[in-house]
């Protein structure tokens, strides 16, 4: 291991954090470090579990305990001794925050400058009174929208979601939204009763009649008579419209079901009030440039740049306060348009920003901020880049190296590795199998290090794919496709092949897979099965979790059943969940963990005194199956119970399924909340192999070797070959070139992003797309192509 200078290093000592293996490691400051290494090698371990976190646990310390109340904490790492660390600041992989109300503007800060431009330098209409900044945020009650509360949108029944079928009488269900059973009887009694014919088709029913049935807020009381086979004396029944039918149940329903039923009738809408801003009229009223501030903050950035630009050249006393806020907003746009993001709306929510697009826009932040002597920890910068925006983003980061700063950045880009002043590679396998450095210093003497799955890919060792390239054998044909900035796009998908879909970021390529071919009637008849294997998380709390997701954890439950203990006490299947009372513990409920007040220090959370984090009851936890209890078995990886399930049918082919997508090392037990997107999408995809199907499946895959280390990356490929070997047709969104060089056809769109973008640049097999000119993926795919060929691709 080479070993950094004595001056101007951190020194990591005894590093145990997860799966490290008492890792000592010399690192230099005041430069661009790489920590790579297959997934589950310990890398964010290292990065974020051990350096960040010490890093911020000394800031915490320096800090008077009652403000420690405030700042969000992580708990002190597994380390012996950490020294010559500065200053940390972490910029992770984090979905946009649950919240409609945050914003691009809002995360950049960028929505605080232009409403104070609107405030102090808009143009008024005659006589209005000026606005003090907050009445320019939907977010604040001098700002937001009455009608929509500040959401901008409105959430209503429909009338085509209500009565999907016109040409069905009342008597045949026409109100799809009434309830069933009982109660819809009743109000079929009701509606006869008010002498409106309930056999006569929707459509020839009288306008007025059917408003009224739908959307009035009477509730008339009818007397309905007695009816053969149903009620056997007359009573009063009382009338519900459709849509206070569905906003009763949403508003008072307890039953979970319910409530998803009642959800299907109900639509989105800009609100009618502000279209969509949240703002009140008095806000919308007042320009700048000749828009209102609900307008500006739809346009695309590099729109809002050019609108702005020409105010900073004008002589700065004609109007001090527009000139100076648009020279300060133009600036810190231009960081994002060197980010590649410029086709990102202030106004677009952050739940709908990919984790890449957020990080990034929290690196643009950082820039900004003008800190130097710091340590940037980031999680994997590139990820959901196309090549030609990865490279802005290095310009970027080298600016934040040149201003005095340290980047210690976990990467599989081999892109990223090879502009790297150093690297930490970690490994050599994943869990248990890794957590030790391999290497530690330049990039070049990586090429000698025999084990590192890293070196083999980044200097040519490792094996590539080899595959015939497969002929299509159909097509389906998507026609005249306008969505966000889709514009009448025409394309045809080939069947049973692995195509490919590329561009740069905010192309269109997402909205053309994820959820035109979802939802297109074509694609749904012309398979047997469509599946969507996205990188939304498998659930929103600890109890959820890998096993759970799967159902593996169910056989698990039930072999536990099956022992002479349990069948001894009358323990069934139920009794060995966590989610259940009569087998979880009471003092967590199963959660394994207490929730802990502490007297101006920050709550926290520790393990269950009680059940010691294992979520189950003493007696529970007395039933083993070899030498197990239920609450070890789920701190088994998946490697680990592969060995020990192996003769349960049922869990084993979960786990093989598991394995054959990399992800081992994963215990069974992992929250659902600690996983990452790309180890979700993984979880889904093994749980939808593990199944036994027949017939010609469609997989959709939005970027699924998203957080993949190569060599992961070529374990996923081979699986979704075999996919398509077995007369399947796969269509994924993919940025990494080596990937797409592979497919049997490439779908590449833009030019560029946003409104820049959504059309069909060019279709066909990878050499095809090389070939053409406007195409921006081709010049870097080019090499890829080769190379590819080289490794042994051959035509039937």
């Amino acid at each position: 291991m080479t070993t950094a200078g004595t001056d101007d290093v951190v020194r990591v000592r005894g590093a145990t954090e997860h799966n490290l293996r008492n890792v000592d490691v010399d690192i230099p400051r005041d430069a661009l470090v790489v920590f790579t290494g297959i997934s589950g090698s310990g890398k964010s371990s290292l990065a974020f579990g051990t350096l960040y976190a010490e890093a911020q646990r000394r800031y915490f310390d320096s800090v008077a305990p009652y403000a420690r109340r405030l700042l969000q904490q992580v708990g002190a790492p597994h380390v012996q001794e950490i020294s010559g660390l500065p200053p940390a600041v972490a910029l992770q992989q984090r979905r946009g925050a649950p919240t409609s109300r945050s914003s691009v503007g809002t995360i950049t800060t960028l929505s605080n400058l232009l409403r104070i431009l609107y405030s102090r330098a808009g143009d008024y209409p005659a006589g209005a009174d000026l606005l003090p900044a907050e009445a320019f945020s939907p977010n604040t009650v001098a700002g937001a929208c009455p009608r929509c509360h500040g959401l901008g949108v409105v959430h209503d029944v429909a009338e085509d979601l209500l009565v999907p079928d016109p040409s069905l009488s009342i008597r045949e269900g026409a109100i799809a939204a009434w309830p069933g059973a009982w109660q819809g009887a009743n109000l079929r009694s009701v509606v006869a009763g008010l002498g409106i014919d309930i056999d006569r088709p929707w459509r020839r029913l009288r306008r007025k009649d059917r408003d009224w049935l739908l959307y009035t807020d009477e509730q008339p009381s009818v007397l309905v008579e007695p009816e053969e086979g149903r009620v056997d004396h007359g009573y009063y029944g009382k009338f519900w419209s459709a849509r206070k039918h569905v906003l009763h149940v949403l508003a008072d329903s307890q039953s979970e079901r319910s409530r998803e039923r009642a959800l299907r009738f109900v639509r989105d809408a800009p609100c009618p009030d502000c279209h969509g801003s949240g703002l009140r009229p008095e806000a919308l009223a007042v320009t700048f440039v000749d828009r209102s501030i609900g307008e500006l903050k739809e346009l695309p950035l590099t729109e809002v740049a050019a609108l702005l630009r020409p105010v900073t050249e004008l002589p700065e006393e004609t109007q001090e306060v527009a000139v100076r806020i648009c020279t300060d907003l133009v600036t810190r746009i231009e960081v994002l348009l060197d980010l590649g993001l410029g086709y990102l709306s202030l106004g677009r929510s952050s739940t709908t920003l990919s984790p890449g697009e957020a990080q990034r826009l929290r690196i643009a932040t950082q820039l900004r901020s003008g800190l130097f002597g710091v340590v940037y920890v980031l999680d994997e910068p590139s990820a959901g880049l196309h090549p030609a925006d990865a490279a802005p983003l290095l310009d970027v980061l080298d600016r934040l190296k040149a201003s005095g700063n340290s980047l210690f950045v976990v990467e599989h880009d081999l892109d990223v590795v090879r502009r790297a002043d150093w690297v930490v590679d970690l490994g050599p396998g994943a869990g248990a199998a890794g957590g030790r450095v391999l290497y530690s210093g330049p990039v070049a003497g990586l090429e000698d290090v025999a084990e590192s799955a890293t070196g083999a890919h980044l200097f040519g060792r490792a094996e590539p794919l080899q595959h015939e390239v497969r002929d299509p054998q159909g097509w389906l044909r998507l026609e005249g496709v306008s969505r966000h900035n889709l514009r009448d796009v025409s394309v045809d998908i080939p069947l049973c092949v692995l195509t490919a879909v590329t561009g740069v970021s905010g192309s269109g390529k997402s909205t053309l897979v994820s959820q035109v071919l979802t939802e297109d009637p074509v694609a749904q008849e012309s398979f047997d099965r469509l599946v969507l294997v996205d990188q939304r998380p498998i659930g929103r709390t600890p109890r959820s979790n890998l096993a759970t997701y799967t159902g593996l954890f169910d056989a698990v439950r039930r072999l536990y059943a099956t022992t002479k203990e349990a069948q001894a006490r009358g323990y069934d299947a139920g009794r060995f969940s966590f989610n259940v009372a009569e087998g979880r513990c009471d003092t967590c409920q199963g959660e394994g963990f207490v929730s802990v007040e502490l007297l101006f220090l920050p709550g926290t959370y520790a393990p269950c005194p009680t059940c010691h984090g294992r979520r189950y009851d003493a007696e529970t936890l007395e039933i083993t199956y070899r030498g197990l209890s239920i609450a070890e078995v789920l701190g088994l990886t998946v490697d680990e119970a592969a060995d020990f399930l192996e003769d349960v049918p049922a869990a084993a082919r979960s786990l093989r399924a598991l394995r054959e997508v990399g992800l081992g090392y994963l215990p069974l037990g992992q929250p659902a909340t600690e996983l990452s997107g790309g180890e979700a999408q993984r979880i889904k995809l093994a749980t939808e192999l593990q199944r036994a199907h027949r017939g010609h499946a469609l997989y959709l895959l939005d970027e699924p070797t998203s957080g993949l280390h190569p060599a992961d990356t070529a374990l996923l490929l081979r699986l979704l070959h075999r996919l398509v070997d077995a007369g399947n047709t796969v269509v994924l969104v993919e940025h990494d070139l080596d990937v797409v060089a592979t497919a049997d056809w490439v779908i590449d769109l833009g030019p560029g992003g946003g409104d820049a973008g959504g059309r069909v640049v060019a279709t066909g097999t990878p050499q095809d797309i090389v070939g053409v000119k406007e195409s921006v993926t081709a010049p870097y795919l080019a090499r890829r192509v080769r190379a590819a060929w080289a490794g042994g691709r051959t035509r039937r």
